[in-house]
């Protein structure tokens, strides 16, 4: 199979058409046969329900191209199950898991050649979406959806790629106790994108949520989980009492490697922001980064520094996202199941 002929190296985090996407309607409480399409848009009514009411989950993942030419995804099997409990929650029919993996299975391997070759830094993102599409003034969930899943061959999700990065604590609040934080819906990212801004207004690269009840814990980013290594090289994994954060499928990942591969201590507990200068390596985790190594984060009165300022990736961390990485492109044994042939 020839690759499309592409300076994959120059490729950033955007969108690229590719040759298919997938699509499968929902209406009379049930979902339709579903299949490939060319037609990479969607024509919606005005009085859609995503359009007023935002209900609409998505997912991300990513297929890989192994050192023996294999094309692989990475767990799918959790994209699927949080895509469930996303839909559930949103008052959305869920669309079956199986049909979730075929769906991803037919729209990469259609796409074979949009895969980037191994070694070249770059991947195919694969963006599985829901929303409703029924006609809905007053507000109650729609009774017709569409369940869409796109593909892009991208680079790395940071300009820099692992190069340290700078995070702003935000004064504004991403998600509620007992709200939609645990999920992946569309909502939880609009209501991140002024401080987004403004972070990037003020030369960081990144904003940190903190716990909207109390401000006291951390929580994450707009975009990823936060990771931290302390003085004893444990890996500290901030959770929160709420179900706040996104349930990232690197993170667990990530637990796994660590604990079960790499024997290191893991300790997952909820972390306050004042405790940051005790440990001493913090990065950013998520299937668009993978581990992203953070330099310094700062707040109105403090600056923490973390792997000593220095503008490389710390050695735990750099040997976590090498593990991950290696087990991704195949070249390193994983644990049974995490691992998909494509073809």
């Amino acid at each position: 199979m020839q690759k499309k002929d592409i300076d994959w190296a120059a490729l950033d985090f955007g969108y690229h058409q590719t040759d298919y996407s997938y699509v499968c309607d929902y209406a009379e409480g049930a979902w339709g046969e579903g299949g490939l399409t060319k037609d990479h848009t969607v024509t919606l009514s005005e009085c859609a329900t995503i359009l007023h009411y935002c209900q609409e989950c998505f997912e991300g993942l990513k297929a890989y191209t192994t050192e023996d030419g294999r094309i692989v995804c990475f767990r799918p099997d959790l994209n699927a199950e949080r895509m469930e409990a996303s839909a559930r929650r949103l008052i959305m029919p869920p669309f079956p898991k199986e049909r979730f993996l075929e769906a991803v299975r037919e729209v990469v391997g259609a796409n074979a050649a949009w895969v980037p070759p191994y070694g070249s830094g770059a991947t195919l993102y694969v963006r599985p979406l829901m929303f409703g599409t029924g006609d809905t003034i007053g507000v109650r969930p729609s009774d017709k959806y569409q369940f869409r899943i796109l593909v892009t061959p991208v680079g790395p999700y940071f300009k820099g790629g692992v190069t340290p990065i700078r995070i702003i604590v935000s004064d504004y609040d991403r998600a509620a106790p007992h709200g939609t934080g645990a999920i992946k819906a569309g909502l939880n990212y609009a209501m991140s994108l002024w401080p987004y801004e403004m972070a990037h207004a003020q030369g960081y690269d990144e904003a940190l949520y903190l716990d909207a009840a109390t401000r006291t814990y951390v929580e994450e980013t707009g975009g990823a989980n936060v990771i931290l290594v302390d003085a004893e090289g444990r890996l500290v994994v901030p959770q929160s009492k709420s179900d706040s954060i996104l349930p990232s499928i690197t993170r667990r990942s990530l637990v796994t490697v660590a604990r079960d591969l790499l024997g290191m201590e893991v300790i997952e507990r909820p972390v306050r922001f004042d405790e940051l200068g005790q440990f001493v390596e913090c990065g950013l985790c998520g299937t668009a980064a993978v581990i992203v190594p953070v330099m310094s984060i700062v707040d109105s009165e403090t600056d923490y520094i973390f792997n000593g300022g220095s503008d490389e990736i710390g050695p735990v961390l750099g040997e976590l996202r090498r593990t991950l990485t290696g087990i991704q492109e195949g070249r390193i044994e994983g644990p049974e199941g995490w691992v998909v042939e494509i073809c």
